[in-house]
């Protein structure tokens, strides 16, 4: 956040308090996706997929989502955007013709290779600030978060009753 604007400090209980910093992380988050699309040419979503191709050359589709813990439909659209934009390469996969292997191009090893002006940069600020304790805390509480966000069942609405 713009450490120059004042910021009201108003305290709504421990789980609205928290959900007010996933909020502004998100919000930052997005901010920095769209500057790095502008500056690389990537977003954030496709430059961690960059990275973690760059590390695991060959790497299928499914197994990418698995390392991301999202559905291999929701990378899909991220995949498509890195071919067309000539940073990744696909080919099949010799023992099973229903998967794709993907892999870094020369221009995907230059998005890899980025070390200033990206997320990964600022969570290392970030990191470097914090103390091992500290991480290992936020990171447990994060993950606990993960898991319950992606076991809630949507609440079903009453014929009649209107969205808050």
């Amino acid at each position: 956040m713009n450490q120059e604007r004042e910021q009201e400090v108003v305290r709504l209980g421990a789980v609205l308090d928290f959900m007010q910093l996933l909020w502004a992380v998100d919000h930052s988050l997005q901010t920095a996706s769209k500057r790095m699309k502008s500056t690389l040419r990537v977003t954030g979503p496709q430059r961690l997929v960059v990275r973690i191709v760059g590390r695991l050359p060959g790497i299928s589709a499914g197994r990418l989502a698995s390392i991301l813990r999202v559905h291999p439909s929701t990378l899909t659209g991220v995949l498509r955007r890195l071919e067309a934009g000539q940073a990744l390469s696909r080919r099949g996969d010799p023992t099973d013709g229903r998967r794709a292997l993907f892999s870094l191009t020369a221009k995907g090893r230059e998005i890899d290779a980025c070390q200033s002006g990206t997320i990964e940069a600022a969570v290392r600020r970030a990191l470097v600030r914090s103390s091992p304790r500290d991480i290992t805390a936020a990171s447990r509480v994060l993950g606990t978060l993960a898991d319950e966000l992606a076991r809630e069942v949507p609440v079903r609405r009453k014929k009649g009753s209107t969205a808050a």
